[in-house]
């Protein structure tokens, strides 16, 4: 949490009677600003900024590209819990040849056939599991790797590694990489966004040391009502007129006491989350509002479901300039009975993924948006948990798994690299997750040895001192 100290009576400036503190709760302005910054202390809630009338500056005005890039914004479908390779993207027929068989060779285990059918869907002829009718009939459109690997079969280790580019230290996310290098081209809403039901915890978002604009922004997406997905979006009490008087006036508070502490990078990220806050009010509203679509979209989108929801609300984001979201899709640790478990998280997000698919290619978007679909590892080819309730899971394997991406600047109908025949390791054209960060960056016009940002006298950048781009997967 973040604490400002009682310090203020003493570094005030002489000529002025109140601290911030009491100017702030004498004057009551009761609007959502105060409930974002108090969201921020806590972690849960971030502080992107934006230029407002009274800010000389902001981080998030847009910047151009080292290079032309092929991507201007991202959508990352994050597939937490760890999605198996080897039953939706990956077939491994030597699976049912073994199935519940010793492993042969060096591994241990009970081999466990994968209860679903591939069959060869589209132009190009890519296999895909029957789990996913729908949005296997995109994989024109798409890459698909199938020789991802990561450093630990952890949960928490492997979701901060594909967020931050780290197991362990607090190091800036790959959406706080993306706005700092990019900037926004929406001053009124967060540049990077992220829905999950229930929220999205602090240490996958974070900005770290890079200024607090850049951290992510978390929003709840088990709420449908507006002033629930956004706290306090309308204020009750004043009018937008006086609230811009006020803020001019703390602006100019928080400015004198600034210069006394020698530019506070938390004061700063405070002031430009109530500059935030207030613009919010007049674009957030509409901006989540999926009713304003019309009954055929919602439909197709399947706005009666959760997911349905956050793929909608992710596309009006996109659309209205939001540089960096995340849509998480959790419950993909399925240790036991997974044929019923997978299949359910897959029908969950089958329709509303191939729905944003269309509809972004029909909106003329998908050229210029990455998407990414994935989890933080893959699954085992050998059995595990108990099979009294049903057909047996698999455990955590981070030698190999799965994702795919879609336009942005990738090759569409491509298969990249490839596991061994039970699907235990990536073996060719193996793909780190430090790579995969590389040509997320690539795609947006960044050479990710060069976006760099120095602290405690090193630079440092999203992929640490590895990655490599894997221009193969670029049209």
């Amino acid at each position: 949490m973040i604490e400002q100290t009682c310090q203020d009576c003493e570094h005030r400036p002489q000529d002025l009677f109140v601290t911030r503190r009491q100017f702030l709760n004498r004057l009551g302005m009761g609007f959502g600003a105060l409930s974002l910054t108090g969201l921020v202390g806590m972690g849960i809630l971030s502080p992107p900024e934006a230029l407002g009338d009274t800010m000389s500056f902001s981080p998030l005005a847009p910047k151009p590209p080292q290079f032309p890039a092929k991507a201007k914004r991202v959508l990352h479908i994050f597939a937490s819990g760890a999605p198996s390779h080897i039953d939706t993207w990956d077939p491994k027929p030597a699976l049912d040849q073994y199935d519940q068989k010793a492993m042969p060779g060096e591994a241990n285990g009970t081999v466990f056939a994968s209860p679903f059918k591939f069959k060869k869907m589209g132009q190009s002829g890519i296999e895909v599991s029957d789990v996913f009718p729908l949005l296997g009939q995109h994989v024109d459109d798409m890459t698909v790797v199938r020789s991802m690997y990561t450093d630990i079969p952890d949960h928490g280790a492997a979701t901060l590694m594909m967020n931050t580019g780290s197991t362990r230290l607090p190091k800036p996310s790959m959406g706080s990489w993306v706005t700092y290098g990019l900037g926004s081209v929406n001053q009124n809403l967060p540049a990077f966004i992220a829905l999950a039901p229930g929220g999205v915890t602090a240490q996958n978002l974070r900005s770290a040391f890079l200024p607090g604009a850049y951290q992510g922004t978390s929003i709840n997406t088990s709420n449908t009502a507006i002033d629930k997905l956004i706290e306090n979006i309308k204020n009750k009490y004043t009018t937008l007129p006086e609230q811009r008087k006020q803020l001019d006036l703390l602006q100019q508070l928080n400015e004198a006491h600034n210069q006394e502490l020698q530019k506070d990078a938390a004061l700063e990220a405070r002031v430009q989350a109530y500059e935030l806050a207030y613009q919010m009010q007049m674009e957030a509203t509409d901006a989540f509002d999926i009713s304003k679509e019309t009954p055929e979209v919602r439909a197709m989108y399947g706005d009666n479901t959760q997911a349905g929801r956050q793929m909608l609300i992710a596309r009006r984001l996109l659309e209205r300039g939001v540089r960096f979201v995340q849509v998480w899709h959790g419950g993909w640790d399925h240790h036991n009975n997974l044929e019923v478990g997978l299949s359910k998280k897959a029908e969950e997000c089958d329709k509303p993924i191939a729905a944003l698919l269309t509809d972004l290619k029909q909106r003329g978007m998908l050229e210029d948006t990455l998407v990414i679909w994935g989890g933080e590892f893959g699954r085992s080819p050998t059995a595990d948990g108990n099979v009294a309730g049903g057909t047996p899971g698999r455990t955590h394997n981070n030698q190999a798994f799965s994702i795919w991406m879609a336009g942005g600047g990738v090759k569409g109908g491509m298969v990249y690299g490839a596991t061994d025949e039970f699907g235990s390791r990536a073996i060719t054209d193996k793909v780190h997750v430090h790579d995969l960060h590389a040509t997320v960056l690539w795609l947006l016009g960044f050479d990710h040895t060069k976006l760099t940002y120095r602290y405690n006298g090193r630079d440092f950048r999203l992929t640490d001192v590895y990655g490599n781009v894997v221009k193969a997967v670029m049209a």
